[in-house]
Parts: structure tokens; sequence; C-alpha cells
């Protein structure tokens, strides 16, 4: 681990952030990010979703060649690939990586059965992005991600500076005290390209045959895995 950051003094590093600025503290975590980690040592892995297109946006301000991962399952609604696209012109620097599974979807089918998704959503998940986000880590001593505390109570006590047990390395969150409110305001001010889907009630967006839309609010992740326990693809857990 870098000398910069051991887990030993994370906690303090987090409580520095002055969360009163105009980006809540996200653009002063992000500053010490790439401050503290070298290229080689970071990587932001989005969803390209709404959250990713404001942390996109305020890194591409910092670090204008970025390592971006995008966890391509092979699953991913047409419209995803979409803003991946415009983000890409928009952005030429930036370095979006796709990342693919070792298993394709017709390997997996002939391995674990087809639609593994219904059956064992948990295992689709492993296969298609947790191991592939661990093998992109490998190398790394942090990640960012976009998570935000309002999204669900299982996100309630992300702090800017997490111990990621699941990957062995330090979790990067600059977006914990954004609302979803605060992140289409931003979207709208720097008109941003995003997935259109969020414009058909879809909040949270996944795999097409996890994700649907929601016709209330609340949860803005109750429209994924719909009908089971599972409320996080794997990333995340500890």
């Amino acid at each position: 681990m870098t000398a910069a950051v051991t887990y030993q003094n994370w906690s303090q590093i987090s409580e520095t952030f002055p969360v009163g600025d105009e980006t809540k503290g996200a653009r002063s975590v992000l500053e010490w990010a790439y401050c503290t980690y070298s290229e080689q040592e970071i990587v932001y892995a989005s969803s390209f979703g709404a959250e990713a297109i404001v942390l996109i946006d305020l890194i591409q301000q910092i670090k204008p060649d970025a390592h971006i991962v995008f966890l391509d399952t092979g699953l991913h609604f047409p419209e995803t690939y979409e803003v991946i696209d415009k983000i890409e012109a928009r952005f030429p620097i930036l370095r979006i990586e796709r990342k693919q599974p070792e298993l394709n979807l017709d390997d997996q089918a002939a391995q674990y059965g087809s639609a593994l998704w219904k059956r064992d959503p948990s295992q689709c998940c492993n296969i298609r992005k947790v191991i592939p986000l661990r093998d992109t880590l490998t190398a790394k001593y942090a990640w960012i991600s976009g998570l935000r505390r309002e999204q669900s109570s299982t996100r309630a006590k992300t702090e800017f500076i997490n111990k990621d047990q699941k990957f062995e390395n330090i979790k990067i969150c600059p977006l914990i005290y954004w609302t979803w409110d605060d992140v289409w305001a931003y979207i709208r001010e720097r008109d941003l390209p995003y997935n259109t889907l969020h414009d058909h009630q879809y909040p949270s967006i996944g795999c097409f045959p996890c994700t649907q839309p929601l016709e209330t609010g609340g949860d803005t992740r109750a429209g994924r895995w719909v009908g089971s326990s599972k409320t996080e693809c794997g990333l995340h857990d500890r």
C-alpha cells in the first residue's frame, strides 16, 4: 500500500474534507485521491448511471486522462452503451476500459444453464461483475465508486474513504452527501449526456434482465432484482 494512506489513518483523512462547498466535498475528495495515488494505483469503476456522469465530469476536470473501467456484462441496455459512446465523444482523453467477464454468455449458459440471472442472480453477478472487478483491482491500491448515502439503507453509513474488505484496498466515495436532486441539478447545469432510461422511471440501471422501472418514489434501487431479497450486485458487499 502506498505510504500516503494506510488503513490506520483513512478515517481521520475522511473527516478533513469540506462538505459545505458547492460539491459537498466531492471535488476535494477527488483532488486528494488523484494526488495521493498514481494513475497506475487508482481506477474509477463506473456504471454510467446518473451519479457516474457527475463523477466523470468532476474527474476529467482534475485528471483528464483518468482510467475508468466499465464492467461490460454483455447484458446492459442499449441505452447504457449509447451513453458510454456519448461520454467518450465528450471527453476523448479519458481512458474508458470495457471490462468483460472471462465467460461469454454462451459459455456461461453451457456451464451453468440458461438464464442464470433468474435462478441464481448472485452467481451471475459474481461471474459477470465481481470477478472482473477483482481482476481489475489486483494491481490497484484504491478505487472510486458513486455510492450515495441516500440510495439505500445498506449504503447509509458509507464514508468518503472506506476500508474495502472484499477487494482488500480503499474505496473512495465522493458523492456520499449528494441527493438525487443534487445529481440532476449538476447534470442539467453542465448539460451532460446521460442514460435516457432515467427519463422513463429507471433511477438505478443495471443489467436489463434484473432492472425494472419504478412507478413510485422511495429507495432508488428498488427496481433491481425485484421479487428477491437481493439488493446489491456484490461489488459493495463485505
